[in-house]
């Protein structure tokens, strides 16, 4: 399988964290909300040349995720990986039902509490265990935590960038 066209939207689904073994394995950190779920992904596009991947084999391995990959076969060439982004093509990725939402999509939305005031900008979430937290730009030099969750996430309107939420700006 060919890395998709440079036109392609890209979307990093985690990145190389360390080694494993002698055999050329490499730990994963995964972004994806299932952890292992980066394995059903494959070729993995790594670096800023985007080089592809095949996925030879990966398991989870206490809570973390280990992959081998194809041509790298000893602990020098998966040493030379760490850090690397791991990306695949956005086309690759499964189909949203209604309501739902990649975390990427959200960024950089405008957020709106039900009083139509502006508390900021999505600048990246967080997870927490508990419920997820918006991180938001207030504009100002600073930033402005929300939880994410059904309470306080009102409505994404798509179309306008726009996130409604139940919050007030002195919260």
């Amino acid at each position: 399988m060919l890395p998709p066209p440079e036109s392609e939207e890209w979307v990093v689904l985690g990145k190389i964290s360390g080694i494993y073994g002698v055999r050329g394995m490499v730990k994963v950190f995964s972004f994806t909300e299932l952890r292992d779920a980066i394995l059903d992904y494959s070729p993995w596009l790594l670096g800023p040349d985007r080089h592809a991947y095949g996925l030879e084999e990966g398991r989870m391995q206490g809570e973390g995720v280990l992959a081998k990959l194809v041509g790298v076969d000893d602990r020098e060439q998966a040493r030379a990986l760490i850090g690397q982004e791991i990306r695949t093509a956005r086309a690759h990725l499964p189909e949203l039902q209604p309501g739902e939402f990649y975390w990427r999509d959200l960024l950089g939305m405008q957020v709106l509490n039900q009083e139509g005031q502006s508390l900021g900008t999505v600048k990246s979430f967080l997870e927490t265990g508990a419920n997820d937290v918006m991180v938001l730009d207030d504009g100002k030099g600073g930033e402005l935590l929300i939880p994410w969750s059904d309470e306080t996430a009102a409505g994404v309107d798509r179309d306008a960038k726009q996130i409604h939420v139940d919050w007030q700006v002195d919260w």
